[in-house]
């Protein structure tokens, strides 16, 4: 079990409060696919991606994203219980779409930078940390399963 503090609660819920899922989430996925292509294997279905303005103008690129960011909502409405909140998306990707677990990590890295571009200022060392932190505690919940 994760031990969050009331700063990490409050950055956490705070950050989610005010992001446009429909806007970070496409973005970061758009670029987890541009910057490590090898991830496109996954999306197969996806049609065009060939390229990054392909990418970036996929409409099924941009829906798992704002998909993806529904997710992560999951977890801030469950922060004392992501593991489990995470158990059937876990068993689905491992043992249905078989997606490589570091791939999370990489998608990961993407929100973090769409988030603090979009943040600036604000998005302090501080802030970074709580960030990166519920992050990483997503993306092992998520990896569970591979263990």
């Amino acid at each position: 079990m994760v031990e969050w503090t009331d700063f990490e609660r409050d950055t956490i819920q705070d950050i989610f409060s005010r992001m446009e899922y429909d806007v970070v989430g496409p973005a970061a996925l758009a670029r987890c696919l541009v910057v490590y292509p090898w991830t496109q294997r996954y999306f197969g279905g996806f049609g065009n991606l060939y390229n990054a303005a392909a990418i970036k103008g996929n409409p099924m690129v941009s829906k798992h994203g704002t998909t993806i960011m529904h997710g992560l909502d999951r977890a801030v409405k469950n922060l004392d219980d992501i593991e489990n909140t995470y158990t059937e998306l876990s068993v689905l990707h491992s043992e249905k779409l078989h997606v490589d677990p570091d791939n999370f990590k990489l998608l990961a890295d993407c929100v973090t930078i769409v988030v603090a571009a979009q943040l600036g200022k604000e998005f302090t060392g501080e802030v970074q940390a709580a960030f990166q932190k519920f992050l990483a505690v997503v993306v092992s919940s998520l990896g569970r399963q591979y263990h």
